[in-house]
């Protein structure tokens, strides 16, 4: 049972955070926590003397206070619907113009959602406090603290609306998107990188023929085995995992995804499917090659008869062709021990083959007619190609690929010398 919890918990952890409910409900709640107490501690002796001391800072008339009141609770109303309708612009633009898989990165943005809770969670205060002063009646200083706390806040969702304004029209702007991916998958890949060189284990070619395949019960794309969720009894054994579909991979009801080499009970083997992550979103983060097909699909949308930006389509080849270099330098499989030293659990990368067919392939279907963006799409390959670390059989696949877009030069660029300059830059 906790360990059915503790995974509820972190399947539905990524959604939560990143819906645009979560940090104004928990500033909300904080402003609503707030008014209760400035409420309460009106009249203890501490607040009274700062009163005394400095009584330009407080009203204590009740016409006044609750005039304050009405209007801040106006505006501040006014501002957030305003808020709110830029955010559904914003997103439609989006979605149109670059890409509806773009749509939980913007809405994700914990600047815009702490903006958006601040207002509401202000719209709270002044209600609560505006109700308290109909309940304490022409005794308005009984309240005087908490409406200056209000006219504060007032000011701050002021500022923040300013602030809003600018972030949002700079958050749409596409360079900065495409920027944004760029650098969640690149520090993603990197902590890959480093954790694969620290973990994995040589373990001898070993012959998986015999063992016994276990087919999932499940369709999704694969995203990962926790092996956190697995019993200490299976820990603890001497046994040998191949898990075989990549992350990010579709796999179907039945389908095999997993090899053992020692025999084990159906409780066990229910446990084990029960720790593979399946989920029905193919963009549900940024990590792995996630990153590299959405920028893939900014660049296929930007080549799009409508919209025509072949400027946007050259900067997220550009960014592809840096995150294809990390990334194909991972070895096509990484074995680690469990802490017990018992269990060793094997992995497999995607193919480089499968990494061209989903990012590079359409890219270069869309654009097969435009010089610029394939001159960019062959200089992204051939860097690539320079890396050392990465090995021969990948850098056959780049080959192929290269191939593939001398193929489409010649069959699709009409003008001689556009086709030349190109079947010569595929010649260095």
């Amino acid at each position: 049972m906790f360990k059915k919890t503790l995974k509820f918990l972190k399947k539905n952890y990524h959604d939560i955070v990143q819906s645009i409910a979560f940090y104004p409900i928990l500033i909300s709640l904080a402003f609503l926590i707030l008014a209760l107490i400035s409420i309460k501690i009106e009249n203890i002796e501490i607040v009274t003397n700062v009163k005394k001391n400095l009584p330009f800072l407080f009203i204590e008339d009740y016409e006044t206070a609750r005039s304050i009141l009405s209007t801040i609770i106006g505006g501040i109303l006014s501002l957030t619907v305003f808020s709110f309708s830029m955010v559904m612009v914003v997103l439609n633009q989006a979605s149109s113009n670059f890409s509806p898989r773009l749509l939980p990165n913007l809405i994700s943005n914990k600047r815009h959602q702490i903006i958006l809770g601040f207002y509401i969670g202000t719209l709270l205060f002044c209600i609560i406090i505006l109700t308290a002063l109909g309940a304490y009646g022409a005794d308005s200083e009984s309240i005087s603290l908490s409406t200056m706390i209000s006219a504060i806040a007032s000011l701050v969702c002021i500022a923040l609306f300013v602030y809003f304004i600018n972030s949002i029209s700079v958050a749409i702007q596409i360079h900065n998107i495409i920027d944004k991916i760029y650098f969640t998958t690149e520090k993603y890949l990197k902590k890959e990188i480093s954790e694969h060189k620290e973990d994995n284990v040589e373990i001898n070619t070993v012959n998986s023929e015999d063992w016994t395949t276990i087919n999932i019960n499940r369709t999704g794309y694969y995203r990962n085995f926790d092996i956190s969720l697995m019993k200490d009894s299976i820990k603890n054994k001497e046994n040998h995992f191949i898990i075989l579909p990549y992350v990010n991979q579709h796999i179907w009801e039945d389908t095999p995804v997993l090899k053992i080499r020692e025999f084990i009970s159906e409780e066990d083997l229910e446990n084990i499917l029960f720790c593979f992550d399946i989920s029905s979103d193919r963009h549900e983060s940024d990590k792995n090659v996630t990153g590299m097909i959405k920028l893939m699909e900014i660049a296929v949308k930007a080549m799009s008869p409508g919209i025509n930006d072949p400027g946007t389509a050259i900067n997220s080849i550009n960014k592809i062709g840096q995150l294809l270099n990390k990334f194909l330098e991972f070895p096509a499989k990484t074995t680690k021990i469990s802490a017990n030293n018992k269990l060793v659990i094997t992995d497999y990368i995607i193919t480089t083959e499968e990494i061209m067919r989903l990012v590079i392939q359409p890219i270069r279907l869309y654009s097969k007619c435009d010089n610029s963006v394939l001159f960019v799409l062959i200089k992204s390959l051939q860097f690539i190609k320079e890396n050392p670390k990465i090995s021969l059989q990948n850098i056959a696949a780049i080959n192929v690929e290269l191939e593939a877009l001398r193929y489409d030069i010649e069959q699709n660029i009409d003008n001689p010398f556009d086709r030349k300059s190109l079947i010569d830059l595929l010649e260095e």
